[in-house]
């Protein structure tokens, strides 16, 4: 049988190995979120989306899910790379995401997609929601990432402490991390509230916890802060991994300690910072094959999904979420995870 590699690369495997690479990918994923491993009947539904004959599979009806984007129409301009190279701004982009992709929500950032970037020209990012709410009919959310590295040197005010802690200077390296939250909490509140003014239907902060437990707080105060000015804002909370990293080690939200949390612990404290949706990251091992990976992404989400008051839409571009590490990953691959995570793992959006 022909399957991939979670690094996008063709292989050719047997029955035996697929059905032992998924009870590998949930036994990981089990062991090291310490959350139930999958029964034997969604592993056997796994083994069944894998091995579908057709190149390109799809969920059964009535089974659909939402979609959202992280900057999704970039990729049709010549924002980024790799994109289809449409010489359209941003407006015309969501009417392209809407009108012939048929998407059901989307979202505008700018190419500096962080929320320190987006400061000096918010009043112009303003402008481009208006314009493209008066000519649309979807959701339209506003996202960047919060990045707290943008505050630290060489590009921001602050000591860099990823150079203070090889030095042992541990202490001042958590200071810095604290102060460059701080910075970009008013960040993300002033940019936030002006899109929101400007009628955006959400904000998404992207790549949560990316620079860890302190890019993770930053955010949670944020939404916090957002939401008891606008009650009914929608936030959307997408993660950069599957675990929280403790660049600081010491904080904490609600009491709960965020150094080493997985989706399953991430997604309480989002409900209790008053997001609307939870979008977990799982990170791909490009060494393994795509059933293990989808195994593992779909123990983590079903897992998330379990404990979650909220919705989930698991995040799933390359190298998460079980989607193969590749800059342009294969449609066939991507269509198996968004089925398994969908019908076995059961999360409400992708």
């Amino acid at each position: 049988m022909v399957t991939r590699m979670g690094d996008g690369s063709l292989v050719e495997t047997t029955e035996d190995q697929i059905k032992r690479d998924l009870r590998e990918g949930t036994e990981d994923a089990s062991l090291k979120g310490k959350v139930p491993p999958l029964s034997d009947d969604d592993l056997r539904r796994l083994f069944e989306i894998l091995t579908a004959p057709s190149k390109f599979v799809s969920v059964e009806r009535g089974n659909e899910v939402i979609l959202t984007s992280d900057g999704g129409i970039l990729s049709i301009g010549y924002n980024e790379e790799p994109s289809a190279g449409i010489p359209v701004g941003r407006s015309t982009m969501v009417k392209i995401w809407e009108r012939i992709l048929c998407a059901d929500t989307a979202e505008i950032g700018h190419i500096d997609y962080s929320y320190k970037s987006i400061k000096p020209i918010v009043h112009a990012e303003q402008r481009e929601m208006e314009d493209t709410l008066l000519t649309t009919v979807l959701p339209v959310f506003y996202g960047a990432m919060p990045n707290l590295g943008l505050y630290t040197q060489p590009d921001g005010p602050i000591p860099n402490p990823s150079e203070l802690l090889p030095l042992g200077r541990i202490q001042e390296a958590r200071e810095c991390l604290e102060r460059a939250m701080e910075l970009a909490v008013k960040d993300m509140l002033y940019v936030g509230e002006m899109l929101y003014e400007a009628g955006a239907d959400g904000i998404d902060f992207d790549t949560a916890g990316a620079a860890g437990d302190a890019d993770f707080l930053a955010t949670l105060k944020a939404t916090e802060a957002l939401k008891k000015k606008y009650p009914d804002m929608c936030v959307i909370i997408g993660m950069a991994g599957e675990s929280v990293l403790g660049m600081h080690g010491e904080l904490y939200y609600n009491g709960v300690r965020l150094a080493g949390l997985r989706p399953h612990e991430q997604v309480k404290l989002v409900e209790k910072a008053g997001g609307t949706i939870f979008g977990p990251a799982i990170n791909t091992n490009s060494s393994k094959s795509l059933a293990w990976n989808i195994a593992r992404a779909v123990t983590y989400t079903k897992a998330c999904v379990r404990e979650a008051r909220i919705p989930v839409h698991t995040n799933v571009g390359m190298g998460v979420g079980g989607v193969p590490m590749y800059e342009v990953p294969a449609p066939d691959a991507v269509c198996r995870v968004s089925k398994a995570l969908a019908e076995v793992a059961g999360l409400d959006g992708l």
